[in-house]
């Protein structure tokens, strides 16, 4: 079974013209509680599953996207100093218009020219790098995921089961989802542990 995490962590927040970084993603606030759940009905041979919850809700996921916020900051705030220079330079231009021999003005142009091209560069680097990162964890996530969404499937002695994301679904019964389920038995395995075989079905 395909798994295809579409959140798992922030896109880079880097500018994309040099000489400015924008501020980092705002905190977005709490989720509401999920409401009750109704009990899944016997017998049912279908199911669905919200893989962007497991991947926000999970600690798994937590954890994972953890790793790309911190090094998205790690990321800006490196851009900021280098932004923060970048302005230093070009105030020391500014301010010394008229007194600044046209050897020294043309030498500290060159400086800030040379400064533009680096801020330039180490944003396409670090964008890269954090998309890297974000993949790795992608898959890292979905490898971890995969048996325990099927342990699920098969604990309920399902037929199918589907993403929400990815299925077209448009409406479902409540009682259908189990996402909870998937979760709690992620999170029950501890970080790094690798999912247990899915016991058969009953016969």
């Amino acid at each position: 079974m395909r798994v295809f995490i579409g959140v798992v962590a922030l896109c880079v927040v880097l500018a994309a013209a040099p000489g400015y970084a924008q501020a980092p993603a705002p905190a977005q606030p709490a989720q509401a509680a999920a409401p009750v759940q109704p009990p899944f009905p016997a017998g049912t041979k279908y199911a669905f599953v919200n893989i962007q919850r497991i991947a926000a809700e999970s600690a798994a996921g937590k954890t994972l996207t953890g790793k790309v916020q911190a090094l998205n900051q790690q990321k800006v705030n490196e851009l900021n100093e280098k932004n923060v220079a970048l302005q230093a330079a070009q105030q020391k231009l500014d301010a010394g218009a008229t007194v600044l021999s046209p050897t020294a003005a043309a030498l500290l142009q060159r400086e800030i020219e040379r400064q533009q091209i680096d801020i330039q560069r180490y944003t396409e680097d670090a964008q890269q790098e954090v998309t890297m990162l974000q993949a790795q964890l992608q898959e890292e996530f979905q490898l971890r995921l995969s048996p325990v969404i099927q342990a699920v499937a098969t604990e309920r002695e399902l037929d199918l089961l589907f993403s929400v994301a990815d299925s077209g679904l448009v409406w479902a019964d409540q009682s259908l989802d189990v996402t909870t389920d998937v979760i709690r038995r992620f999170d029950s395995l501890g970080a790094g542990a690798a999912a247990p075989a899915p016991a058969a079905p009953a016969q």
